[in-house]
């Protein structure tokens, strides 16, 4: 189950806007305000002017709605003030008159206002559009079910009006595995897109051929490294640009998985029966990828026992490396024994709301997770 969501397409941007508009029941206070300065002009004593009120009327209105409503408003509240003055017969004097055109003066400002404030929003909510349409494309949400295994996601990035950022996964099936992959590129934000959709395209090029996971990973390293040369503006910036990664093979028919580290976090295995989790080290960990390893015999896979109804939780350095106000690192592997025998979506939905706790809702750097779970049952769907 992906917890990663979006607003829609493009077209539905303004349909979105509309309903969030206010309703109109703000529109009851201003209206009472003017109908009321007139009416209490005619009894109170001369010395005493309640007209300064319409002022607040027409900024209540420009806050809560848009141009039209008031210019409507801005509008009605000239006219009060209009009759007001005829009441005590000085509408001609020069306190009224300079009232009257500041009072214009603030409706036509307000009115203008909100006639940019709304076209700014229009245009930001096209933006997150085009940015979930984005993200759709390159991050996929994972499906609920790839053969055997159960999953669970969530993304975060470090920006906040940004969807998709430097941490990625993916699944992929063959004919007997389930593949996983989890990755964090250099970088973090928006800056690191480019690179993200590289490492994910050489993955699910790859993924599903009928090959060992060495050989996928390398050809994975092949193409990651032709692929951030090409969005390079020189050999130094190649040489700082990489991705870390682990890349997992769960077979169908063996309760084992397999586990190839590039430099990234260990993931977390929760058995059924133990109630501590366990980080997968792999003993001979590969570089990055995108650095260009010598040869694909770098790549030597760990296997570890994955039996039935056992948990794998698969995490960027965003988790682990955010802190709290005392700057103490979250302890995933501590915390997260706490939702053991949860479903991976039940699990995953306790650890990000228990780390947006701890670090008060502030994360520094993207973050992505991965829950999965061998439940046993037939391939019913694939990735």
């Amino acid at each position: 189950m992906s917890v990663v969501t979006g607003i829609g397409s493009v077209a539905e941007g303004p349909k979105v806007w509309c309903r969030a508009a206010p309703h109109f029941m703000w529109l009851l206070g201003p209206l009472a305000v003017i109908v009321a300065v007139p009416v209490a002009d005619a009894f109170l004593p001369p010395d005493i002017h309640v007209a300064h009120v319409l002022d607040i009327a027409v900024a209540v209105v420009a806050l809560s709605t848009g141009p039209r409503l008031t210019a409507l408003i801005g509008s009605l509240s000239v006219l009060s003030l209009i009759v007001a003055g005829a009441e005590r017969s000085i509408l001609n004097t020069e306190s009224v008159i300079v009232e009257l055109g500041a009072l214009t003066a603030l409706c036509a400002s307000l009115v203008l206002f909100t006639h940019l404030r709304d076209r700014s929003q229009q245009k930001l909510l096209r933006c997150r559009s085009i940015s979930d349409a984005t993200q759709r494309v390159l991050l996929r949400p994972l499906p609920d079910r790839a053969g055997p295994i159960a999953l669970a996601s969530q993304y975060r990035s470090a920006e906040a009006d940004a969807r998709i950022g430097g941490d990625l996964y993916a699944v992929a099936r063959t004919s007997g595995s389930t593949r996983l992959l989890i990755g964090d590129v250099r970088g973090k934000g928006l800056a690191s897109i480019s690179d993200t959709a590289v490492v994910l395209g050489a993955f699910r090029a790859a993924s599903h051929r009928q090959i060992p996971l060495p050989q996928l990973v390398g050809h994975m390293d092949d193409a990651i490294r032709w692929g951030l040369a090409e969005f390079s503006g020189s050999e130094d910036d190649v040489a700082e640009r990489f991705v870390t990664a682990a890349i997992v093979d769960i077979p169908d028919d063996e309760p084992v998985v397999h586990l190839v580290s590039c430099g990234h976090p260990p993931p977390l295995l929760l058995h059924r029966d133990t109630p501590a989790a366990t980080a997968l080290v792999v003993p001979e960990p590969a570089p990055p990828l995108g650095l260009g390893a010598i040869s694909s015999s770098l790549y030597v896979p760990a296997t570890f026992p994955f039996d039935e109804d056992d948990r794998l939780m698969l995490y960027t350095d965003g988790v682990t490396e955010a802190r709290d106000q005392s700057g103490v690192f979250y302890p995933l592997a501590e915390r997260v024994t706490n939702w053991a025998h949860h479903e991976p979506e039940t699990m995953l939905h306790q650890v990000v709301t228990d780390l947006q706790e701890y670090t008060n809702g502030h994360l520094n750097d993207d973050m992505a997770i991965v829950v999965a779970r061998r439940d046993g049952k037939a391939a019913t769907a694939t990735a």
